[in-house]
């Protein structure tokens, strides 16, 4: 049966630490919290890492986060199967925060993109320091010219927030949805929207996904290749500009 996890990071995208309850362990060894601030693997967005501390002071570090039966489960996915906690069991949780914000980053990065290239989106990963979007676009684009656009968008400090609104909202506003193939979870009452903007003038679409307080926050970015991966498919990829993985 699955069970379903309160998702800190919903509301909260900064909490960096807090508690939790041990509700299950798998058999996989995989952990699963009453609550979490750990966004799991979906939407283009890797699954957070960081460390669980027992109150015995023994660490158990986390490599990823991984959806279970739903996208409602969240497991916890540990580097080793060694002391591993008993159900129960209450843990402090912290995020691998600098990788975490990184991620927020890059994510709000390609809701600019998608603002600025009028076409629908086929398809798109987010990375800590590459991310890309692919859409349904006939002809390629100035990398220059998009950069700067986005660079624009980066300086004009816009406020990002959240909001919910239900299904049947949704259902009577399909512009909401930018994504070709992949459509936001329906079915529990209510789908999560991501502003951009006073009075959502640069961007508002649905997203479960992590992002910063404003797009400043965001950094330089910069649009370094355009390929064309297909009749009328481009793949448009940005990275955060002079900051490179080590």
């Amino acid at each position: 049966m699955s069970i379903a996890v309160e998702k800190l990071f919903l509301d909260d995208a900064n909490q960096q630490t807090a508690t939790g309850t041990v509700v299950a362990v798998n058999d996989r060894g995989g952990i699963i919290l009453d609550k979490t601030i750990f966004y799991a693997t979906s939407g283009g967005q890797p699954g957070d890492s960081g460390t669980l501390t027992l109150v015995n002071g023994d660490t158990i570090e986390i490599a990823t986060t991984v959806c279970g039966e739903t996208k409602d489960e969240l497991i916890l996915v540990p580097a080793n199967s060694d002391n591993l906690p008993a159900v129960g069991d209450v843990v402090t949780m912290q995020l691998n925060w600098e990788r975490r914000h990184r991620l927020m980053r890059m994510h709000s990065a390609l809701h600019l993109l998608c603002a600025s290239v009028p076409y629908p989106v086929t398809g798109g990963q987010i990375g800590e320091f590459d991310s890309r979007l692919d859409f349904d676009m006939p002809e390629s684009m100035d990398k220059e010219a998009l950069s700067a656009e986005l660079n624009k968008l980066v300086e004009g400090n816009h406020p990002i927030s959240t909001r919910w609104i239900t299904d049947a909202q949704l259902e009577e506003n399909p512009t909401l949805v930018r994504t070709m193939t992949v459509k936001p979870p329906m079915g529990s009452g209510k789908v999560r929207l991501v502003s951009i903007g006073e009075d959502d003038k640069v961007d508002l679409q649905p997203c479960g996904g992590t992002h910063v307080s404003n797009t400043g926050e965001i950094g330089s970015l910069e649009v370094y290749k355009i390929e064309k991966k297909g009749k009328q498919n481009r793949r448009v990829r940005v990275r955060l500009a002079g900051e490179n993985a080590t």
